[in-house]
């Protein structure tokens, strides 16, 4: 699902970098994208910043889009004083919450010129919610695709999986193939991979 994310929709309107996360859920996203500065990337995880950035707890908190400036929470850590000193002087969040699924998309954009105009934060919103409406997991997936994809997961043969369902090896191979095309994977690791990303699995 990493192609999900096109750098061209993001990188205009945040010349300074972006972090685009889709459908966090309690693991991991769906797919991410992290184009911040090298050196920011470094020292923000060095540091351990994200438990006490004021913007990652804002989007876990809030639905629509802010400017880190109007962002009123604390920052013991001097997060965005050091963002800045990294040249992401001027930046935007956005979050969109998904209450049924358990799931958010989130973004952080940043410019180093100038803060962001009230259209441009619409753009980068109506984008990100573009995305996670995209991510939802595929529905038509059916009991028997699925069941086969987590016993490729645990790693049986396919005569091992057709032996304990009581198929043959054929009908196996028949719905990895479905669910593959389902799932829009290549082959079954990454159609694995994109099951358990999604929570089918």
């Amino acid at each position: 699902m990493g192609n999900l994310i096109a750098h061209r929709q993001f990188a205009s309107l945040a010349p300074a970098g972006y972090y685009v996360a889709l459908r966090v859920g309690f693991a991991f996203p769906v797919a991410e994208e992290n184009r911040f500065p090298a050196p920011w990337i470094a020292a923000y995880t060095a540091q351990g910043l994200m438990p006490h950035d004021p913007v990652m707890h804002w989007v876990h908190g809030h639905s629509g889009a802010i400017r880190w400036s109007e962002i009123d929470l604390p920052d013991p850590m001097n997060v965005l004083c050091q963002a800045a000193d990294a040249g992401l002087r001027y930046g935007v969040a956005a979050s969109c919450p998904d209450a049924a699924a358990g799931q958010r998309s989130f973004g952080l954009f940043a410019r180093s010129d100038r803060e962001f105009t009230a259209t441009e934060m619409r753009v980068l919103e109506a984008r990100l919610r573009c995305l996670h409406q995209q991510s939802l997991p595929p529905r038509n997936l059916t009991r028997a695709e699925i069941e086969a994809l987590r016993h490729v997961k645990s790693g049986k043969p396919l005569r091992a999986i057709a032996e304990e369902l009581g198929v043959t090896e054929g009908a196996i191979k028949q719905r990895l193939k479905n669910g593959k095309e389902k799932l829009e994977a290549r082959n079954s690791t990454q159609a694995v991979v994109r099951a358990t990303q999604f929570g089918l699995i």
